[in-house]
């Protein structure tokens, strides 16, 4: 069985690192692809050592042995709510209420042997982790990629998408399930205030 949780909701992965922020985002349950996979100790320790295996391979880097307590499964819980906030600002039109929190996670800046640095994340279980998550997204600013990494904007459904649309205009992961439905809702939203309408209409006729 595979892990990964992005890959349930059968959405296109963020480029490079990006997907180990994009995975964590999803492993919340959603409407039909299946439970948390941080509800216990054991599914979010299955998910984890995947989803660093993954990251790891695509950084280059040696994946670390990273095991979860009970403290670092709600820590994990608690980053995943923190990544939640900081994608949703990006998308608001209005000032949100109050400083989002800082990171304070450590990294390491090293030299590669010809001189470019690169950030290596540091430290152990979920502030590892974090290390890790803070620093893609860091980069992903910098290479202009930050905006396209999305929450759909069904809120009981909330995946995590990353947007290919020319514009960058996408609001729904699927368009044929959830953006179906705000349709559909909206319809029938317009019909029932359009009936309301025509009845208060009809005594003065």
């Amino acid at each position: 069985m595979s892990w990964k949780a992005s890959a349930r909701h059968g959405v296109r992965e963020a480029p490079a690192g990006l997907a180990l922020l994009q995975d964590l985002l999803n492993t919340r349950a959603t409407m039909s692809c299946g439970p948390d996979l941080l509800a216990s100790a054991d599914d979010a320790q299955r998910w984890l050592t995947e989803a660093v295996a993954t990251w790891s391979r695509v950084a280059s880097l040696p994946a670390p042995v990273l095991l979860l307590s009970s403290t670092d499964l709600r820590s994990l819980r608690r980053l995943r709510s923190t990544f939640e906030g900081v994608v949703l600002a990006v998308r608001r039109t209005v000032e949100p209420d109050g400083a989002l929190p800082p990171a304070d996670v450590p990294v390491s800046l090293v030299p590669d042997a010809d001189g470019w640095v690169r950030m290596v994340p540091t430290g152990r279980g979920t502030r590892w982790l974090a290390s890790a998550l803070w620093a893609e997204a860091l980069l992903a600013q910098q290479a202009g990629l930050w905006p396209r990494l999305k929450l759909c904007h069904n809120v009981d459904c909330r995946v995590a998408f990353f947007d290919t649309s020319r514009n960058n205009s996408g609001v729904w992961h699927d368009v044929s399930t959830c953006g179906n439905t705000a349709n559909l809702r909206a319809f029938r939203e317009r019909k029932r205030l359009l009936g309301e309408s025509g009845s208060q209409l009809r005594p003065n006729q």
